[in-house]
C-alpha cells in the first residue's frame, strides 16, 4: 500500500471541492485548480476530508495513488496560500528586470535575454538579483523556475549564473600555480 496516498486530505475553511466524475476543481481565494484523475482511483469527499482509494489493487495503481494524494494536496495549498520560488542571479553585471509578462536578463551574453512568463505564474525583482516567481500551480512554478535557471545555469568556478535561493553550488578549485 502506498503510505502517502493513505493520509486523508483536510480541507481548510474557505477551500471549495467540486467532483465530476474524474475530475476534481479546487476553488479559494487565489484562484481555481482542476485535474483529472485516472479512472482506477476514487476521490472521496466528506466532512472537509478527502481520500483517494483504490478500484484495482496493483503496485502501479498504488504509485498513482500517492502521486494523486500529493497532487490534490499541493491544489488545495495553492488556492489557499499560493507558492514562492525564489531564484538569486550571481556575478558582476548580471541583473533582471520585469516588465508585464517579460522577464529581462542580463546574464553574460552579448544581448538580454527575454523570457515570456506563463499567465499564471507573477514575478518581482527586488534588488536586481533577486526574482521572485509567485504562483498557485507548484507544478507550473517548478518548471518556469527550472527554465529560467537554464538561461545561464551556475557554473562551478565563479558560480556565476541564475540558482534557486537554497541551492549550494559546489566550487571547484581552479588552476594552480606551478612554483
Amino acid at each position: 500500500m502506498s503510505r502517502i496516498g493513505k493520509q486523508p486530505i483536510p480541507v481548510p475553511a474557505g477551500v471549495k471541492i467540486d467532483l465530476s466524475g474524474q475530475q476534481i476543481v479546487v476553488t479559494g481565494a487565489k484562484g481555481s485548480l482542476k485535474r483529472d484523475v485516472i479512472s482506477e482511483l476514487e476521490i472521496d469527499f466528506q466532512d472537509n476530508v478527502i481520500n483517494v482509494k483504490n478500484r484495482i489493487e496493483s503496485t502501479k495503481v498504488n504509485a498513482f495513488r500517492g502521486l494523486t494524494r500529493s497532487l490534490i494536496n499541493n491544489m488545495i495549498i495553492g488556492v489557499a496560500e499560493g507558492f514562492k520560488k525564489i531564484l538569486i542571479i550571481e556575478g558582476v553585471g548580471y541583473k533582471a528586470s520585469v516588465s508585464g509578462s517579460t522577464l529581462t536578463l542580463n546574464v553574460g551574453y552579448s544581448s538580454p535575454k527575454d523570457y515570456i512568463l506563463p499567465k499564471d505564474v507573477a514575478a518581482t525583482v527586488e534588488g536586481n538579483t533577486k526574482i521572485v516567481l509567485q504562483s498557485i500551480d507548484k507544478e507550473l512554478l517548478g518548471l518556469t523556475a527550472s527554465k529560467i535557471r537554464q538561461i545561464r545555469k551556475p557554473e562551478p568556478y565563479k558560480g556565476k549564473g541564475i540558482r534557486y535561493e537554497n541551492e549550494h553550488i559546489v566550487r571547484k578549485v581552479g588552476k594552480s600555480g606551478t612554483k
